[in-house]
């Protein structure tokens, strides 16, 4: 299954992917700490999100167009060079401009940087191995997103941002490096007419794809784009708020306790990647309904934890608990859905189809950040009825999706 140049890109990014995992870690959970606003601190979140979004179709244009060994070499040493600067100007100018500005462009360069790495699988693996191959890169990010946070609570905790910007900055340099070496197949495509209008024609060629050839690509794209507005936005928001804010610790410990969360997560989306290694060839796609129902379902326990009177650290553990669970199935469900759109899109379209499907998914997450930071400011009492909202609105939609899913399976027959 695995060659030389599909070991190179997993060594590259898991270096990559642990510096910005320690990075991503730091950087909101610092921005909280100083201002103590969760209106702040969601909004933030919710505008550093959207150059990621914008960015993912014209990323995957690029990968379909230019050499994706290429892409990644240059964007992280790039991303090596703003943190650089990040870690100088840190203390010269405003906090909460100077943390939107990184996370900005930190999020932007993920955008383009991600189609790269999801079009190359399919050209270093064979169809059969597609799904193990799609599993051993999530696997890759579920291990730098575990070792990210408990390294970054660690360090944060006892010496602060500064050590962990030299760390990312050596993290970034070093995949740069390693990405130098790997060869992936490419064909040169010389447009047809100017950049821009190009880029305009290969993006109407997506949609067209999804919309007309596909149609079935496009319904499960507005489906994953619903649960991140209403599921993954609020997991996102409210829980570094209810664990560093809202359950009693001190702020040493919250921090560290979010970390420790942080790297529970990981390992869920670790466990997810190997049971989509082990299931690859015996999962329908139409089951997979099933998984977001059991998804929507853990939240439940969640509010209950929220709503009774129950000491800091027994709801902590509901929380990490459930959330391990979230994530797994979760994990689970993406890396079938991604294998799925590479079996039923042409190669020379992948990186485009791929990263208009990505943008769609993803364009509901900054508007629900936005919201759930506004919603958890006004509702940090009962904080459970949005747990309680977003159970009943993901239950729903996956409900609704089944003869999507069963379309898939006839396609894929």
């Amino acid at each position: 299954m695995l060659n030389k140049n599909f070991l190179l890109i997993m060594i590259g990014q898991i270096i990559s992917l642990f510096g910005n995992a320690i990075l991503r870690f730091a950087l909101p959970l610092y921005l909280l700490g100083k201002t103590d606003s969760v209106m702040i601190f969601g909004l933030v979140s919710a505008c550093s999100f959207v150059p990621m979004i914008l960015l993912y179709p014209i990323g995957g244009l690029i990968a379909d167009r230019i050499n994706k060994r290429n892409i990644m070499v240059i964007l992280d040493f790039f991303t090596a060079g703003i943190t650089l600067l990040f870690t100088i100007a840190l203390g010269k100018i405003d906090l909460t401009i100077l943390i939107l500005v990184m996370l900005i462009l930190l999020y932007g360069i993920q955008g383009t940087y991600q189609p790269a790495v999801q079009a190359s699988v399919p050209l270093l693996m064979s169809r059969d191995d597609l799904v193990k191959g799609n599993a051993a890169i999530n696997l890759i990010s579920s291990l730098a997103s575990l070792a990210g946070p408990i390294a970054g609570g660690a360090i944060y905790g006892f010496f602060g941002l500064y050590p962990i910007l030299y760390v990312s900055i050596l993290c970034f340099t070093l995949s740069a490096v390693m990405e130098l070496f790997i060869k992936i197949p490419y064909e040169k495509r010389m447009p047809s007419a100017g950049i821009f209008q190009t880029a305009l024609l290969d993006l109407k060629e997506s949609i067209k794809f999804m919309r007309k050839e596909r149609p079935v690509i496009w319904k499960i794209s507005l489906i994953a784009a619903t649960v991140n507005l209403f599921f993954s936005s609020l997991i996102n928001i409210a829980l570094p708020v209810i664990i560093t804010l809202l359950l009693g610790f001190s702020e040493t410990t919250g921090n560290r306790l979010f970390g420790y969360a942080q790297a529970v997560l990981a390992a869920g989306s670790l466990t997810g990647g190997l049971l989509a290694g082990i299931l690859s060839r015996k999962q329908k796609a139409y089951y997979q309904y099933l998984l977001l129902i059991l998804t929507s379902v853990t939240l439940l326990p969640i509010a209950a934890g929220l709503f009774f009177p129950m000491p800091g650290v027994t709801v902590y553990l509901i929380i990490i608990i459930c959330c391990f669970v979230t994530v797994t199935i979760s994990s689970l469900f993406s890396i079938q859905m991604l294998s799925y759109l590479q079996l039923l899109t042409p190669h020379h379209m992948l990186g485009k189809v791929t990263s208009c499907t990505m943008c769609i998914c993803m364009c509901s997450q900054p508007i629900g950040q936005a919201i759930y930071g506004i919603l958890v400011e006004i509702l940090k009492e009962r904080i459970y009825l949005l747990f309680i909202t977003a159970f009943a609105v993901t239950a729903l939609t996956a409900l609704g999706s089944r003869k999507i899913f069963k379309e898939v399976d006839t396609l894929l027959s």
